[in-house]
C-alpha cells in the first residue's frame, strides 16, 4: 500500500537556487503518483528566499507548505522544524543547492517501500573541492567506527526516512543533532543508493572551514563517549611510561653520572611538555562534553518558527472537522 510522501528542504540564502530547484521538485513529487507535499524551511534567510518560499505555497496551494524560522537555527534543526511540521508516511530530505538531484526522490522512496526503515544515498563523482572529499571521508569512517552501521556517505543529506524513525527522532530533546546519525539509532533496517552530484550552479556552500570543524565535535561528542574512556586508557598510559622513564633515568644517572643528560634539565622539560599537552587536549575534550550538556540542561529551543504559509495533505479538511471549543 503506497502511503503518502513529505519532501522536506532547508532553504539558507538560496534565492537563486530556488527557481530550479521549484521546478525539478514539483516534477519529482507529482511523478510518485499518491498525495504529497514539499515542506520548504527558511533557516533565517537574509536575501529574500522567506519572500520567494511564501510566494511558491500561495501558488502552489495544497502541494507546497513554507516554514518561515526568525533566525538561522543551522541545518539540522531546520530540518527538525520541517519534520515536525510535515505529515507523510515517508519523509524525503534533500538540500537546495541542487548538487543531489530532485528527480532521486521517487527511487528514494521504493526503497523505503521494500521493507527498510531508512535509505540513505551515495554521491557518485563528487563534485566538491578536495579538502570537503577529505573531510567527508574522515566523518564517514568516524561514524561507521562510532555506530556500527556500515554506510559510506553520512554527509549526504537525500535520504528517506519512515514516520516512525521520524517521530522518535523528534521525541529526542538534545541541542547538537546530526539527522543520518541519530536515525540509525531507531532504525531496524537501513540501507543506501547511489545518486548523481553535480556542481552547485549559484551561490557557495554554507559550511566554511570552521563550520565544518564544529560539525566535527558535534559529531564527536553526540555519538559517543568514547573520547572520554579514551582518555582514561591514555592517561594511564602515559603515568605507567612516566614512573618506567623515571625509573630508567634513575639507573642511568647512577650508571654515567649527571653529565650523562645534560643533568636530565632537558629530558624532564620533555616530558613536562608532553604531559602539559595531553592535559590541555583532555580539558579541551571534556569541556566541548560539558557544553553540550549545559546546552542540554538549559532546554532553549532548537528553533524559533516566525510562520507558516500553505496547507498541504488535507490539513484544511482536518482543521474543519476538529471539535471547536466554545
Amino acid at each position: 500500500m503506497s502511503g503518502s510522501v513529505s519532501v522536506v528542504v532547508p532553504v539558507y540564502n538560496e534565492r537563486d537556487n530556488l527557481p530550479e530547484l521549484m521546478r525539478r521538485t514539483l516534477a519529482a513529487g507529482r511523478a510518485l503518483g499518491r498525495p504529497w507535499e514539499l515542506v520548504l524551511v527558511d533557516d533565517g534567510s537574509r536575501d529574500g528566499s522567506g519572500d520567494m518560499l511564501e510566494a511558491y505555497a500561495r501558488e502552489n496551494a495544497g502541494e507546497v507548505k513554507a516554514l518561515l524560522l526568525y533566525r538561522n537555527a543551522g541545518q539540522h534543526n531546520a530540518i527538525l522544524c520541517g519534520f515536525a511540521h510535515a505529515q507523510g508516511d515517508i519523509l524525503v530530505t534533500l538540500d537546495a543547492d541542487l548538487q543531489n538531484p530532485p528527480e532521486e526522490i521517487g527511487r528514494l522512496v521504493a526503497k523505503v517501500e521494500e521493507g527498510f526503515d531508512v535509505v540513505g544515498s551515495v554521491r557518485q563523482d563528487r563534485q566538491d573541492a578536495l579538502f570537503r572529499k577529505v573531510f567527508s571521508g574522515m566523518v564517514n569512517l568516524m561514524v561507521r567506527r562510532s555506530t556500527g552501521v556500515i554506510l559510506h556517505d553520512y554527509g549526504c543529506m537525500l535520504r528517506a526516512y519512515r514516520r516512525r524513525v521520524v517521530d522518535a527522532m523528534l521525541a529526542c530533546r538534545e541541542r547538537s543533532t546530526f539527522i543520518p546519525v541519530l536515525a540509525n539509532l531507531f532504525a531496524k533496517r537501513v540501507t543506501e543508493i547511489p545518486v548523481g552530484h553535480a556542481e552547485r550552479a549559484a551561490g557557495t556552500s554554507k559550511y566554511s572551514f570552521l563550520k565544518l570543524i564544529n560539525l566535527q565535535f558535534d559529531l564527536l561528542t553526540c555519538m559517543t563517549a568514547g573520547p572520554l574512556r579514551l582518555l582514561s586508557w591514555v592517561g594511564g598510559g602515559i603515568s605507567a611510561l612516566s614512573l618506567l622513564f623515571g625509573a630508567l633515568l634513575l639507573v642511568l644517572r647512577f650508571a654515567y653520572g649527571a653529565e650523562w643528560a645534560g643533568q636530565g634539565v632537558f629530558t624532564l622539560f620533555a616530558v613536562l611538555f608532553f604531559l602539559v599537552g595531553a592535559q590541555f587536549v583532555a580539558l579541551g575534550l571534556m569541556g566541548e562534553y560539558i557544553g553540550r550538556i549545559h546546552g542540554d540542561v538549559r532546554e532553549r529551543p532548537r528553533y524559533i518558527l516566525e510562520r507558516v504559509v500553505g496547507e498541504t495533505l488535507g490539513e484544511k479538511a482536518q482543521a474543519a472537522a476538529r471539535p471547536q471549543r466554545t
